[in-house]
């Protein structure tokens, strides 16, 4: 028989690396970063490995000097036993996506919480990666409301988890607004488990009433009455607060099955009742503003906080339907106190009875 033709240098070389039992994924420590950004490896055996520069990351600007140094394991799969140099031809981004998906994959299957930066926005949602791992998060589930602008998110980092996993059909889903909703549980929980009458927060006005203002503090609204505004009963709401102001406000009442709040204002300022005490009394006849009309009467101010009620009995001798037929409000007049309780606060006054003397109410504003 012929004896057999000699085996060429490369065949010799690819039986000898076979004999090594080389695995599709191999470890190795490197020894050499190239300025092309080739990454050698010593992989114990034969030959060497290499690591192209295309093959370290599916980012082509990334620079594997960034992440890693001479010195340093590293595990990549095998693309090649022989890249025509006499090395192994390896992939290093493969292997890290390979792992990166274990990982992406154990996070999901544990409902984890996932923090990473917003790359891309368009008109449909927000778009970001988890270690090349690409991840939509629709507007829906955004969690941007409509004072914000989807453009202002690019380059942010926000918190969201995983709601659809299907790798097959590239789909991914990501939810910010299911974060934001388990935190807002959170500190309603926290909230209504600390809060107590005389605790004092800061919050913000959110809307005005004629009966007062609602005012949020965290995720809860407590309500304003206008009573705990101002000391005057017929004060104007928006005379004092503004929509978006930031005010001190106190627990006034808490009820904590029903998730209903009532709070006080601090700047109301001292009770103008205890520090007029003294000053007013029965049958003195003081000069008064007329503040409000009802159909049953008059309300009057004395000075800021002090108002006090003519009844439309008291307003003059004829009989008339209503107030406005001899009163405007700003109107100022005199009156006599008829009674006066500085305890329940009620002030009861008349016109009717200066009628006919010099101190009919002339003047107006």
């Amino acid at each position: 028989m012929e004896e057999k033709e000699e085996m060429s240098f490369e065949e010799l070389y690819n039986a000898s690396i076979k004999e090594t039992k080389l695995e599709k994924t191999v470890t190795g420590k490197i020894i050499e970063i190239t300025s092309k950004g080739e990454i050698f490896v010593d992989l114990g055996y034969k030959a060497d490995g290499i690591v192209p520069r295309q093959e370290y990351s599916y980012n082509l600007l990334d620079d594997p000097k960034d992440e890693l140094k001479v010195g340093d394991t590293i595990t990549c799969d095998v693309l090649k036993l022989n890249d025509g140099l006499g090395n192994v031809l390896l992939s290093y981004k493969r292997a890290k996506a390979r792992n990166s998906h274990q990982e992406f994959e154990k996070k999901v299957k544990n409902n984890e919480i996932f923090e990473q930066e917003i790359t891309e926005v368009n008109e449909k949602g927000l778009i970001t990666s988890y270690q090349g791992i690409r991840i939509f998060i629709p507007l829906s589930l955004s969690g941007i409301t409509r004072d914000e602008k989807v453009e202002d998110f690019k380059g942010k980092t926000v918190k969201f988890k995983i709601i659809e996993y299907d790798p097959r059909n590239k789909k991914i889903i990501g939810s910010i607004k299911e974060i934001l909703e388990e935190e807002k549980e959170k500190e309603l929980k926290k909230f209504w488990e600390e809060v107590e009458v005389g605790k004092e927060y800061i919050g913000e006005v959110t809307s005005i009433s004629t009966y007062g203002a609602f005012v949020k503090i965290g995720f809860v609204q407590g309500l304003l009455h206008i009573s705990e505004m101002a000391w005057g009963k017929n004060a104007n709401p928006n005379d004092i607060l503004k929509v978006g102001e930031s005010i001190k406000v106190t627990v006034k009442s808490v009820d904590k099955e029903n998730k209903r709040l009532l709070l006080s204002y601090g700047d109301k300022g001292p009770n103008p009742w205890e520090e007029a005490k003294g000053k007013y009394n029965v049958n003195d006849i003081v000069k008064v503003k007329v503040v409000k009309l009802m159909p049953f009467g008059a309300f009057v101010e004395l000075e800021k906080g002090i108002e006090g009620l003519v009844h439309i009995s008291q307003i003059c001798e004829k009989r008339i339907a209503k107030p406005e037929e001899e009163l405007k409000v700003g109107q100022h007049v005199n009156a006599k106190i008829l009674d006066i309780d500085y305890e329940s606060q009620k002030l009861e006054l008349s016109i009717k009875e200066l009628e006919g003397t010099s101190n009919e109410y002339k003047e107006e504003i």
